[in-house]
């Protein structure tokens, strides 16, 4: 049997997400059993010119959302990206995993040759469904999830590799 772009997308972006989930919920018990403002931690960067924590989240999201979206055919509707706790940011993690299981494998058939158009370093780039989800969404996805585990790791929470994987089957 044929791996599905359902199957290979929506069970995915809800494992990473639910991970990530679990990371900020021992990054928000760090910033409390050590007394610091948690604010500091969702500000913190791996390097200066890189997006702090709260956008590593909202990138996340927005991107696995987005190409669900994108993968069935529609547009994605714009989520305002201002959380600055992680209750907030937890909370429109468990919003997107809310939307990913209303959605049906049905809604998927024929995303693979569907084209996609994104822009790529401002530049329109088209993709056909299978292309955008390997070459663009997951990539994408699995970059800013590591990015906030990166932070939070180096900023002191005791995480591991199996944190960032989550339960395996």
């Amino acid at each position: 049997m044929a791996l599905s772009m359902f199957q290979s997308s929506i069970p995915v972006f809800i494992k990473t997400l639910t991970s990530l989930k679990a990371i900020l919920d021992k990054g928000a018990a760090h910033a409390q059993a050590k007394k610091i403002d948690e604010a500091v931690l969702l500000q913190s960067r791996l390097y200066p010119d890189m997006l702090p924590l709260t956008a590593q989240v909202q990138i996340a999201a927005d991107t696995a959302r987005g190409g669900a979206d994108r993968l069935i055919g529609s547009e994605p509707a714009s989520w305002e990206d201002n959380e600055k706790t992680f209750p907030k940011l937890v909370e429109t993690l468990d919003r997107t995993i809310i939307h990913f299981k209303s959605l049906t494998e049905k809604q998927f058939d024929g995303a693979e040759s569907r084209k996609i158009t994104r822009k790529v370093r401002g530049e329109p780039r088209t993709f056909s469904g299978v292309g955008y989800l390997q070459q663009f969404v997951l990539p994408n996805l699995f970059f800013h999830t590591t990015t906030a585990y990166a932070i939070l790791r180096h900023s002191g929470v005791e995480l591991g590799k199996l944190d960032f994987l989550g339960p395996l089957e």
